[in-house]
């Protein structure tokens, strides 16, 4: 940790200097604040360094974006963590990042799951090319994140608290809609009031901020959203320790009566046990020891496999909660400051990766000049579903595992008989679990593929998600597209230079697609006549169901040099 503000890495109080010119936003503030504020504007505050901040912090800075990332703790990644499960939709995510094969050499990775002593998932089947789940401590997550936001140039603040956020005269003009979406006209600029680690304050100002400070986020409570919910399970004790005896399924959890048990191997010779017992309800502060550890697993799974040598034991409790809105004018949240729910699906980090991956090349679009700002509000529109769902299907595995009665029993039963020998209802299930199945809402009249996931299909080139890399736009066109009007894509045009790659189908698809960042569906359109021509006397909206390939460019990235 360098500098007397806690700023991190060698490149001085800022950081490396930004890929690009100051965007509008930066000049206006600029002009507002005056010289001797404007020296400490920033495009982009994150607060929060987690997995979710450090994610999103990081595409930001790659992306030429000037970031600062703010932290209330020192500057130390624990070794101590809950999470530790990263799903299949992330692992794409990450390896459009180029960081997906590093994460899973620093864990295991599994392709069963056993759950309640008859539900048996498979993962081996699933259209991806991480066909499992990766066990993993959240601290390597971070370690990995951590360092790619070093390399882009992000500025770390470390032992720096929000203590108020203040956007003027800016959130008063944006709260023509409800919970202050909308940009309305003019510069705008946000305040951050913090408190550094000798005591003093200070203002930071940006043109967003985005909270990532966990359940607890000042970044929330700033900005007047509340956080309802409830308290799912009063007290989940978790501990890390060796076992004597190897589990016959290599990912097992179970219920029985009161208890519920789950264990999963790291791969480095130690084992994840989480568990609870309806019948104790005791603070998190009280002492938990290995043996209380024992006595759970055993009631839940029958034994405790000789457990020993913890090298961590916590106790927590697990709340499920959402914000009404993810966004207030300026300030947007994400990860655990947005949403929480129950241990139950390995979801939570998950899901706050996921929101930086929606969020980050969004902000950058529209800092860059290249899209309107009202981009941003899809942001919400997308996501806020997606964490809703996330909180039912994990409480709805909750109250499976701590079934008694004899109907919530039969109940649970018949639904593990129906994943097991139903393919829909499996499909859906694992879609759920592995993130793979969410779609996000399309225009009225667009394409059924908008708004889909693109799996890592073969290009002519390689593979689709490695074309991603560097947060770029990917427009697949069939092979025997004409080569005239390909060219005129103009990939090397100001607003598309960077920012698109033209590729072409390894098989015989006939579909064009346009693939955003985060590796959705923006455009896609059947056979080639259509995507280089268009209807006749056809109109449509902007974006999502564009007429044509260029329309659809133009759209999303803006015109090209011959247009």
């Amino acid at each position: 940790m360098n500098g007397e503000n806690g700023e991190h890495g060698e490149n001085g109080r800022h950081g490396k200097r930004s890929k690009r010119g100051t965007t509008p936003h930066a000049r206006d503030a600029h002009d507002l604040q005056g010289a001797q504020d404007a020296q400490d504007f920033q495009d982009v505050i994150v607060v929060g360094a987690g997995p979710t901040g450090l994610l999103l912090a990081g595409d930001l800075a790659a992306a030429g974006i000037p970031v600062t990332l703010v932290e209330k703790r020192r500057h130390r990644i624990s070794n101590l963590s809950r999470a530790f499960v990263v799903h299949a939709r992330t692992l794409e995510q990450l390896d459009a990042r180029g960081l997906a094969d590093d994460l899973e050499g620093r864990g295991q990775t599994l392709d069963r799951l056993n759950l309640f002593g008859r539900l048996a998932v498979r993962l081996d089947t699933l259209p991806s090319r991480f066909n499992h789940l990766l066990v993993i401590p959240q601290y390597e997550v971070e370690k990995v994140l951590e360092r790619r936001a070093v390399e882009a140039g992000v500025r770390f603040r470390y032992e720096t608290e929000v203590t108020a956020i203040d956007q003027g005269q800016r959130q008063e003009q944006g709260q023509g809609q409800e919970q202050g979406q909308g940009e309305g006209p003019g510069p705008g600029v946000v305040t951050v009031r913090v408190r550094t680690a000798d005591g003093g304050t200070e203002r930071l100002t940006a043109a967003y901020v985005v909270g990532t400070d966990g359940h607890r986020s000042a970044v929330r409570e700033a900005i007047g959203l509340p956080f309802p919910g409830r308290s799912v399970i009063r007290s989940v004790v978790l501990a890390d320790v060796r076992l004597d005896e190897k589990p016959a399924q290599v990912l097992t959890a179970n219920a029985v009566g009161d208890a519920f048990a789950f264990i999963a191997p790291f791969g480095d010779g130690y084992y994840r046990i989480i568990g609870w017992h309806r019948g104790r309800d005791v603070p998190d502060s009280e002492p938990l020891d290995l043996d209380e550890v024992r006595e759970i697993t055993r009631l839940a799974l029958g034994r405790d496999y000789g457990m020993r040598e913890a090298r961590w034991m916590s106790r927590f409790h697990s709340d499920e909660r959402q914000a009404p809105a993810y966004r207030v004018g300026r300030v947007f949240l994400a990860g655990d400051a947005a949403h929480v729910h129950t241990p139950a699906g390995g979801q939570g980090m998950n899901t706050g990766l996921q929101d930086a991956a929606n969020l980050g090349w969004k902000l950058a679009a529209v800092l860059g000049g290249h899209a309107d700002p009202a981009l941003l509000d899809t942001y919400e529109a997308e996501r806020h579903p997606v964490g809703r769902s996330v909180l039912r299907s994990s409480g709805g595995i909750v109250r499976l595992a701590m079934a008694k009665s004899p109907w919530t029993l039969a109940l649970r039963a018949a639904l593990t008989t129906l994943v097991n020998h139903l393919p829909p209802a499996r499909a859906r299930a694992i879609g759920q679990i592995t993130g793979i199945g969410y779609t996000y809402a399309a225009p009225r009249g667009a394409h059924r593929l908008v708004g889909t996931r693109v799996p890592d299909v073969t290009l002519t080139t390689g593979r689709l998600y490695e074309s991603l890399r560097g947060g770029r736009f990917v427009l697949i066109t069939p092979r025997n597209a004409p080569q005239g009007p390909a060219a005129s894509y103009d990939t090397g045009s100001p607003s598309r230079k960077g920012r698109l790659v033209v590729e072409t189908w390894a098989s015989d698809r006939r579909t064009t697609v346009l693939v955003r960042p985060d590796g959705y569906v923006a455009w896609a359109t059947d056979g080639t006549e259509r995507a280089e021509k268009g209807e006749k006397g056809e109109k449509r909206e902007k974006g999502g169901d564009a007429p044509t390939v260029e329309a659809a460019l133009t759209a999303w990235l803006g015109a090209g040099a011959a247009s």
